[in-house]
């Protein structure tokens, strides 16, 4: 009798792709009163690299404006390989498009608030994201577009 090939995850490795830091208005910026208009948007990209492994890369972009200003521009983009083995279709898909990037956004936080301290401005401390609905929206939204 044969086994079952049980489901297996794995983390390889967790590291920077890219991060970047820009503060074009200073030092003028820094005369002015800390009352900052923050957007945050996120980006998740994943490429299978072999069989059953996989790199997924979430992607942060933060800005920060006061009026009509930049104070700083931060992108980090955090990559994991992942293994991933013995989930069916849908179970993977979910674990790359959600799990993964779950695991990825606390050191892609710690990235953003270090180069932002850096900068010489307060750290943001990213509120957490659920990535289980964003995924489970953009799934929804990619079946009424095939539908239509």
């Amino acid at each position: 009798m044969t086994e079952q090939q049980q489901p297996q995850f794995g983390i390889q490795r967790v590291y920077i792709k890219d991060l970047s830091f820009e503060c074009p208005n200073s030092p003028a910026i820094f005369r002015k009163e800390w009352k900052p208009q923050i957007k945050l948007d996120l980006n998740t990209q994943s490429q299978k690299l072999d069989e059953d492994i996989y790199e997924v890369v979430l992607t942060l972009t933060v800005s920060a404006k006061l009026e009509d200003d930049t104070a700083f521009l931060c992108e980090v983009q955090q990559a994991g390989i992942f293994s991933i083995a013995g989930f069916p279709e849908e179970t993977r898909a979910q674990m790359i498009g959600a799990y993964c990037p779950n695991i990825l956004f606390p050191y892609a936080r710690e990235a953003i608030d270090t180069a932002v301290v850096k900068g010489s401005f307060p750290a943001l401390m990213l509120a957490p994201v659920n990535f289980e609905a964003l995924y489970a929206q953009n799934k929804a939204a990619a079946e009424n577009a095939t539908k239509n």
